[in-house]
């Protein structure tokens, strides 16, 4: 007796799973990394203690959690909206980089007061953001071009870029391949802690306008009906073509924000390795929090948890930071996992053997 294995579409989904599939996705993924800790030599159990309940302590460690949530929080929404509308975009990472060039070269161009320059860094880093959000999104419009390949590819040529302007036009001294430290007045100024920047404000700012568009505003209703039923969105004759280009627009302004955001409150320079994956990392967080704007801000500072745990078990449990990356990537594979069976239910049928033939010599008989 051999069974088959068949996958038919749910009518519905359990109230329990679909609440319940974004936690039991992290525990899974703990679960599953614990493996390669245990290979290292270390208690798993000690790990997560010391990254999520020692670490997150203290003014310190708040600080660096909050400082590490605003990229990832405002890169996942550059990830979230198009997903809203049924886009994916990749190129968080691509837009977070333009808009850090945009922004360092004004700081470093321009002496205006810190009231006025910040601001400028601020928005017109979202903008070239936004710009370069447009292409994919455009190209997907107009010509049905995928957006995971055009805004991937994207990414590719921002970093590239970077490193070329890095190691020209805006090289600064020394031979480094970085830009001059910017000046105290292109700087976010602190409050309470030395690494807390009033950047972190944008993250309230930010989350409740967000909300507001997606949930309280005409052009929300249609990025979630175009993501939903594409089919009655064209009867309710909302522009597609539209939609797609401004749910990039968005996301590409968040991300470029994000970008300066994170030189000018956090490292004070223009360098090539300033984003470890942040964009890509705003996937997992987008993922993570799909069913709202603040379940994204949660799964954004689950993640700055994360990474910030992940440097400081480096240095105190001699853990290379890749676990990060692997919990990250387990993250994304449970998820897409968990999403799989959302929409679909597994049915095993077991192959029935044919009753045997009846002896001709008993036809008949009674």
């Amino acid at each position: 007796m051999i069974p088959t294995v068949a996958f038919k579409n749910r009518e519905t989904v359990p109230t329990w799973f679909a609440y319940g599939a974004p936690l039991l996705t992290v525990i899974a993924a703990l679960l599953v990394s614990a493996i390669p800790l245990a290979w290292l030599g270390v208690n798993p159990i000690n790990i997560y203690y010391e990254m999520f309940i020692s670490n997150p302590t203290g003014i310190r460690g708040v600080s660096y959690i909050l400082v590490t949530a605003v990229p990832l929080f405002l890169a996942g929404l550059a990830v979230y909206i198009p997903l809203k509308a049924g886009l994916w975009n990749i190129g968080a990472e691509g837009q977070l980089f333009v808009g850090a060039i945009i922004g360092s070269y004004l700081a470093l161009t321009f002496e205006w007061p810190i009231y006025v320059l910040l601001p400028a860094m601020i928005v017109s880093g979202g903008i070239v953001g936004a710009l370069y959000g447009a292409i994919p999104g455009y190209l997907r419009a107009e010509h049905n071009v995928n957006e995971i390949i055009s805004s991937l590819m994207l990414t590719f040529t921002a970093t590239t870029f970077t490193g070329y302007l890095l190691r020209g036009p805006m090289q600064g001294g020394g031979g480094q391949s970085a830009t001059e430290r910017l000046p105290d007045f292109a700087r976010l100024p602190t409050v309470i802690h030395p690494r807390l920047h009033i950047g972190v404000g944008l993250i309230a700012v930010v989350a409740v306008l967000v909300y507001l568009l997606i949930n309280r505003t005409r052009l929300g209703y249609e990025i979630t009906l175009i993501g939903s039923n594409p089919s009655a969105a064209a009867q309710a004759g909302i522009s597609e073509y539209r939609t797609y280009i401004t749910v990039f627009v968005l996301g590409g302004f968040l991300a470029g924000m994000a970008g300066i955001i994170e030189i000018a409150g956090v490292h004070g320079r223009l360098f090539e390795g300033f984003s470890p994956d942040y964009g890509f990392t705003a996937i997992a967080v987008a993922l993570l929090g799909r069913n709202g704007v603040f379940r994204v801000l949660l799964a954004a500072l689950f993640f700055a948890v994360i990474t910030t745990g992940g440097t400081t078990i480096a240095v105190t449990q001699n853990v290379p930071t890749a676990i990060i990356n692997v919990i990250v990537a387990l993250t994304i594979l449970f998820l897409l996992t968990a999403e799989f069976i959302k929409e679909h239910r597994i049915v095993i049928n077991p192959d029935r053997e044919s009753d045997p033939e009846t002896p001709s010599g008993l036809e008949g008989a009674s």
